[in-house]
């Protein structure tokens, strides 16, 4: 998007498959400060003098020396906030099947190390909560990051709770690149598309469709540790059909296809570009009344929201929507004009500037 609009744009990158090569104790030091990292971005820094380094991730192999490096030069940080790590090791606010905000606002994270909550593991769940309580201590989250990025008002709430600074924390959503173009909703089916896992609710999503009052055709495109469930269910409910993973031109046809899109998330889901693309395409969505969707999705009038992780509630949700064909038509339109009017890249690009220039005006400060 910055580069269609006449920005130069470099990237800096990290990849995970380095890790197996490097020790247990060396991950550890290299996730807490990776002086090569340091090194290297100086240099490119130096070389190419950006207005703004716009950070993504620094776990594991970047880390925070990244923020460092960028002060170093007189460089102006932006940090994109994909999730909670910065409060919460596992990145997700979720353990044990529900919701979980036991780590938020505490200076050591010590519940997440008492869970093994990153990776099922005590020593990397140590190795995080040790992160972010030195670089807790030392102000890295106040002093070396000049703007946040969060990506609703009801997750930057959350991370302004966990001691990040309110008058930094900017609200920017994910947006549509390339917009799919509106569909007819001809398919006659719902939809489910992401990852098969816990945290996406599927297993809502599944006992849900054995608890319907009668058959609505469902299609599930994605795979995942649940695929088994699904497969399962496909083979015992006519109903029920399990696509696999598909290219994104047949999964926006068979967005534009369908009736609605179902979102049965159990966690706290920063933002999902499934449902943007469900909005652009005119389709409404039945999500969980938590996270991003239940601020991105108005109720009753893009869409339709449900008790989270209770399958009967998103139950009588979905039969609602298929015995309310008018309503939803309407919920359609709607759905496709609030994606005119939030998500489109020309607004983003408009947030997303004015963003960096509060970032530069507050490096320029030195505070």
């Amino acid at each position: 998007m910055l580069e269609a609009r006449g920005h130069a744009v470099w990237s800096y990158t990290r990849r995970n498959d380095d890790l197996e090569s490097i020790g247990a104790v060396t991950r550890a030091r290299l996730t807490m400060w990776n002086q090569a990292t340091y090194r290297e971005l100086r240099t490119l820094l130096r070389q190419v003098r950006p207005d703004v380094m716009h950070v993504h991730n620094t776990l594991p192999l970047v880390s925070p020396a990244a923020y460092y490096a960028a002060r170093a030069e007189g460089v102006a940080v932006v940090q994109t906030l994909h999730n909670y790590r910065l409060i919460c090791p596992s990145a997700t606010l979720y353990r044990d099947g529900r919701p979980c905000e036991d780590c938020v606002g505490k200076a050591m994270p010590w519940p997440g190390v008492v869970h093994a909550c990153y990776r099922d593991s005590w020593a990397a769940s140590a190795g995080v909560a040790a992160l972010l309580a030195v670089h807790r201590a030392a102000g890295t989250w106040k002093r070396a990051i000049d703007a946040y990025i969060a990506l609703t008002e009801g997750m930057r709430e959350i991370l302004v709770a966990g001691g990040l600074p309110a008058d930094r924390v900017c609200v920017k959503p994910n947006f549509v690149n390339h917009d799919p173009g509106v569909g007819e909703r001809r398919g006659g089916y719902m939809l489910f598309v992401g990852r098969l896992t816990e945290v996406k609710g599927v297993q809502t999503l599944l006992d849900a469709w054995r608890l319907l009052d009668s058959p609505i055709p469902l299609k599930v495109v994605g795979d995942g540790s649940l695929r088994s469930a699904v497969t399962a269910a496909a083979r015992s409910q006519q109903n029920i059909e399990w696509l696999g993973q598909q290219e994104r031109d047949r999964v926006q046809q068979l967005m534009r296809d369908a009736y609605a899109l179902i979102f049965p998330s159990v966690w706290y889901e920063p933002f999902s570009l499934v449902v943007l693309e469900a909005l652009a395409a005119g389709v409404p969505v039945i999500g969980s009344n938590l996270g991003s969707v239940a601020s991105v999705v108005q109720h009753e009038q893009t869409g339709l929201h449900f008790a989270a992780g209770e399958p009967q509630s998103l139950a009588d949700a979905a039969m609602h929507a298929w015995r309310m064909p008018e309503a939803m038509a309407l919920m359609a339109r709607r759905a496709r004009e609030e994606y005119a009017a939030k998500y489109t890249p020309e607004t983003n690009y408009q947030m997303l500037i004015d963003i960096y220039a509060k970032a530069v005006a507050h490096s320029r400060r030195g505070v």
